[in-house]
């Protein structure tokens, strides 16, 4: 990890003396496109809880099958459109990013807080489906409002660079949360087994508390994730990034 910071650090130094830069930090430093690359960050850590572990407590833990385990997500694919498709043009300009990502990562915290209360037991209509929603609807609001965040005020000649690191920065989240929230899981199943008399039903139980509780810190990353982005990101309207230029003889 300190290599890591190091390498990251002397990158930095490069890019600011170098004539062409991979990575021009005025892309990062703009306070909108900052925030929106940490948020983009912070929800591919948290949804990394959601698709593994929850697909994991659906099959394993209540016995649903890879297509009924798939088909479980829809609800929250329905909330991922119906927000995506609405807020943008209903809640973006009147309220601005920082409130909409911000309200979006809280929405996405309590659908994964309803999620920590799943059982062995737990129906799909009642228990599963309402956080799954709410997720849906809170990262729809993040991502696309996230997205349009990076792209702001782009002149021509970065254009490819935050398109570039956005994609990383979901795909960072989501590497460094593999080895966090596995490490979480293993941990809650195995004090789990080592606290309760050993049996067929224990060994359930324990799977269940190892999904619950990655699913209890996908909850906590996304507050985080609230509190985070709403420091730099300002609440100013999101301004388009400009075009490639036009020649004309």
């Amino acid at each position: 990890m300190i290599s890591g910071v190091v390498l990251l650090a002397v990158f930095a130094w490069l890019e600011l003396r170098v004539a062409h830069p991979l990575l021009p930090l005025r892309v990062v430093l703009d306070r909108t496109r900052g925030g929106s690359f940490l948020a983009v960050f912070v929800l591919g850590m948290g949804m990394f809880s959601i698709f593994l572990f929850l697909t994991y407590y659906l099959e394993a833990s209540i016995g649903y099958s890879p297509i009924e385990a798939g088909l479980s997500f829809l609800p929250m694919v329905g909330g991922i459109v119906a927000s995506s498709t609405t807020v943008p043009s209903l809640l973006l300009p009147k309220v601005g990013p920082k409130i909409v990502v911000s309200a979006g990562f809280l929405v996405s915290a309590s659908g994964m807080a309803l999620l920590t209360r799943l059982t062995l037991d737990s129906g799909y209509v009642a228990d599963i489906m309402p956080g799954m929603i709410l997720l849906g609807l809170g990262i729809g609001a993040v991502m696309t409002t996230a997205f349009q965040g990076a792209t702001a005020g782009v002149h021509h000649e970065d254009a490819g660079v935050p398109s570039a690191l956005i994609n990383t920065s979901q795909q960072v989240g989501g590497s460094i949360s593999t080895a966090l929230l596995t490490t979480v899981a293993s941990s809650a199943a195995t004090d789990y087994l080592s606290s309760h008399k050993p049996g067929a039903l224990t060994v359930a139980q324990a799977g269940v508390e190892s999904y619950t509780a990655t699913l209890a810190w996908g909850a906590g990353i996304f507050v985080v994730g609230a509190v985070l982005t709403a420091f730099p990101m300002p609440n100013s309207a999101l301004t388009p990034s400009e075009g490639e230029p036009v020649i004309a003889h």
